[in-house]
């Protein structure tokens, strides 16, 4: 790849971001600390999703100090709803190390940011580049996208040599006082213009001159990128479970998916409920059909078949009974059960209703 090429390319692509960027609440800012929340957030999520928790965040847990001093039960309420639990997990960890090793404040330099806790070479290569003006790239599947197609990059972008190889060509190619402009500008091309669904936005790209694919007249062929394997499947039978007041929540193990977060009650689908009441001491109940549930993780999805059980007795159960109004200040519940969670509240507001007037 000739570096002058490159050079081309940035200088057209500051150019038109200058011009046309996006309004973002995190490019008001140069604090590391905003960027890098930011930059967390926004892995495996959508901008417009991420603007209140962004905002709410920084509300709550405006320094590095609040992040690391903050209870865990609090960052992962703050995070309810935005999946990948173990982002904000790893950045208190990250919070915490900066407090010990850095005296709170983040490291203006690469190879230290590399070292904290849930910090890559894209998060990295942000931060720097955003926060403190340094020459490293970070490379994403949006900037992976459109060099893809403006050089008509053969290599398979699924691998990690080409994400390595991309990396190394950019950060030759940077200097500092561009890098920042040059990153969010690949980014902010790959969102908006050179998009990864659907055809891309050709007429409106500021390096359609440069562009290989586009000249070739095949930009959807590129990139070249290798297929995942098949998610795996899992059939649950899941529980809103209440005594009429109260609903029960499980907490999750402290390893694997989700870990640590609280939930709805639930077994496999071939273990009958009848069998998984006396595990859970539930002597007697009412059980009514909810509407069944999909939800889709990186690698698994769960089919859920949901059922609302009204308990009218019951033993010591391994559950935490909460009301509404805890659940709501307290408890994280993953958004796999969200649906299930408001249908619930619904049968549950009947069913009160009901007694009334009776």
């Amino acid at each position: 790849m000739q570096e002058q090429s490159l050079q081309t390319v940035f200088a057209l692509l500051t150019e038109w971001y200058h011009v046309y960027k996006r309004d973002l609440p995190w490019r008001r800012t140069k604090d590391p600390y905003a960027i890098w929340v930011s930059e967390i957030m926004l892995q495996q999520t959508r901008v417009e999703a991420v603007k209140p928790y962004y905002a709410r965040f920084l509300e709550e847990l405006p320094t590095i100090r609040h992040l690391a001093e903050a209870d865990e039960e609090q960052i992962l309420k703050l995070w309810e709803g935005l999946g990948y639990y173990s982002r904000v997990r790893n950045m208190q960890a990250a919070a915490k190390q900066v407090m010990a090793e850095y005296d709170g404040k983040m490291p203006a330099d690469h190879k230290a940011l590399l070292r904290l806790k849930g910090i890559g070479p894209y998060t990295a290569g942000a931060v720097a580049s955003i926060a403190f003006s340094l020459p490293f790239a970070a490379v994403d599947g949006n900037v992976l996208r459109v060099m893809s197609r403006v050089f008509a990059d053969e290599r398979d972008i699924m691998l990690q040599q080409t994400k390595k190889a991309w990396e190394e060509e950019i950060n030759d190619a940077l200097t500092g006082e561009i890098a920042g402009d040059v990153n969010q500008a690949l980014m902010e091309l790959g969102a908006t213009v050179c998009v990864p669904n659907g055809e891309p936005k050709c007429e409106n790209c500021p390096l359609r001159t440069l562009c290989l694919a586009y000249q070739k007249g095949n930009p959807m062929q590129y990139p070249v990128k290798s297929e995942k394997k098949p998610r795996t499947k899992e059939y649950l039978s899941v529980c809103f479970m209440t005594d009429g007041k109260r609903i029960a929540l499980r907490k999750r193990d402290s390893k694997g998916l989700l870990a640590n977060l609280w939930e709805l009650p639930h077994v496999p689908k071939e273990y009958a409920l009848p069998m998984a009441f006396a595990d859970w001491g539930i002597q007697q109940a009412e059980i009514k059909n909810m509407r069944g549930q999909k939800h889709i993780f990186t690698h698994i999805e769960w089919h859920m078949d949901a059922y609302f059980i009204n308990v009218k007795a019951m033993a010591d159960t391994p559950f935490q009974w909460v009301t509404i109004e805890e659940a709501k200040e307290k408890y994280a519940l993953p958004s796999a059960f969200k649906k299930i969670w408001a249908e619930g509240l619904d049968m549950l507001e009947d069913m009160e209703y009901e007694q009334i007037h009776l």
